[in-house]
C-alpha cells in the first residue's frame, strides 16, 4: 500500500496548504489513519470543522470525499 504522508510534519504542511491549520494531535491522527490504512471517525458539537477536516484532508490527497449526514 502506497502511503500518501511520510511524517506528521508533512500533513501538517499539507493541510496548511489548503488553508487548515491542523495541531499536532490532528494531524497524528491523520498520518496514522493514512499508515494504518484506516478511516477516521470525527465527532463533535456542530461548527467545529469536522466537515472542513474531511473536505481538506480529501483535497491534500486527492481522494473522493463522501458525505455522510446522520441525525440521531
Amino acid at each position: 500500500m502506497a502511503h500518501r504522508f511520510e511524517s506528521v510534519q508533512q500533513v501538517r504542511e499539507g493541510l496548511k496548504d489548503v488553508n487548515y491549520l491542523a495541531d499536532d494531535g490532528i494531524a497524528g491522527v491523520a498520518f496514522l489513519a493514512d499508515r494504518l490504512g484506516k478511516p477516521v471517525l470525527v465527532e463533535g458539537p456542530a461548527g467545529t470543522g469536522k466537515t472542513q477536516l474531511a473536505k481538506s484532508i480529501a483535497e491534500v490527497t486527492g481522494a473522493r470525499l463522501i458525505r455522510l449526514q446522520c441525525y440521531e
